[in-house]
């Protein structure tokens, strides 16, 4: 362990990957606010958002699957880049608790944190419904506590605490234009989606007027009328209060963002087998929006124009992440934490007490 003197308040680390990891940390807004605290995270739109306003290091993104998806290489290189930026910001930071939803990316920072003495806290992704993710498997030693987000993960990963946040919201949605945002998200590229949206946008099947997101291609549309390679998390946020169709991939943040917008929602999960992601997770959680009534799926069962129809036929719903459970859980933990003489409140799991 690098030896340190504790203080007062907690130095907190707030680290998560792009996308949905990180929103889902700052809807803990009112755990970790009150603490020293700064994000670890990776340089994409809404990484680029909060560094804006809070103090923020990133680190290079890469994943286990990047080899499956043939590249082994450019995994290893970003992973050795992460390795060394991850022990700098710790050695740097010196953080007393690690608060972290994954993925990815984050290990190297967890190792050297746990290593240096800090606390972990892992909540596993909202987006893993039937098991836990792999992630937390491989990280899950290294955690003084697991907190996981469904009751059938949680029990194959022996979970400390589990919380389900997903709330329905009453109320009247936001008032509507006709308009369409489309996205493919912030990590990789999703041209199976844009091409979809050009083609239906060609054929008449969106006559609103058709925002798409891109992301990083070398395919641009033609038949679209506003096209970006990204935007800021705040111009997101401002379509989608206005936008009434929301087509989207299976990302647990683009989900519930345009949920909480009161959008009709069209998924389009990227699948596996078509080199689209490192695994079928996002097959996993629009199956699960969809058997709740939330969105329609374009799969094999249902193609896009069905999808469309569908959500126009349907009366649209919200619905939100409300993790105010786990909130007030967390709050507890780190406010036992802080004390001079407070203990150490959830025992270890047991791969940590063995020193795993």
């Amino acid at each position: 362990m690098f030896g340190r003197t504790r203080g007062r308040p907690l130095r907190l680390a707030l680290c998560a990957s792009g996308g949905g990891h990180v929103r889902q940390v700052l809807d803990l807004e009112s755990v970790w606010r009150g603490h020293d605290f700064f994000f670890v995270t990776e340089d994409l739109a809404l990484g680029r958002s909060i560094a804006q306003k809070h103090a923020t290091s990133f680190v290079a993104h890469y994943a286990l699957g990047q080899a499956r998806l043939g590249a082994p290489l450019r995994m290893l290189f970003a992973a050795i880049r992460n390795l060394w930026q991850s022990f700098l910001i710790i050695m740097r930071q010196r953080p007393d608790v690690v608060l972290t939803t994954g993925a990815g990316s984050m290990f190297f920072v967890l190792f050297f944190a746990r290593l240096s003495g800090a606390r972990i806290v892992l909540i596993d992704s909202f987006a893993r419904f039937r098991a836990p993710s792999a992630f937390a498997r491989i990280a899950g030693p290294l955690a003084h506590v697991r907190v996981s987000q469904s009751a059938a993960s949680a029990d194959l990963w022996g979970a400390t605490e589990t919380f389900d946040p997903l709330r329905m919201l009453d109320g009247q949605r936001p008032a509507k234009e006709p308009l369409v945002f489309a996205t493919v998200g912030a990590t990789l590229p999703f041209d199976r989606l844009v091409r979809m949206v050009e083609d239906a946008k060609r054929q008449g099947l969106l006559p609103e007027r058709v925002i798409l997101q891109v992301g990083e291609t070398t395919y641009m549309p033609g038949a679209v009328d506003e096209v970006h390679a990204s935007l800021p998390f705040d111009a997101v946020q401002d379509i989608l209060r206005r936008a009434d169709i929301v087509i989207c991939h299976g990302g647990t943040g683009s989900l519930i963002t345009a949920l909480q917008n009161g959008c009709r929602v069209i998924a389009v999960p990227r699948l596996f087998a078509l080199g689209e992601h490192y695994d079928d997770h996002q097959l996993e959680v629009t199956s699960a929006f969809a058997e709740r009534g939330l969105l329609a799926v374009v799969d094999q069962q249902q193609d896009f124009a069905t999808a469309l129809a569908k959500v126009r036929a349907q009366d649209p719903v919200m619905a939100t992440t409300e993790p105010a459970a786990l909130r007030r859980y967390l709050a507890a933990l780190l406010t036992r934490w802080s004390r001079p003489t407070g203990g150490y409140a959830p025992a270890l799991t047991p791969e940590a007490q063995r020193g795993s």
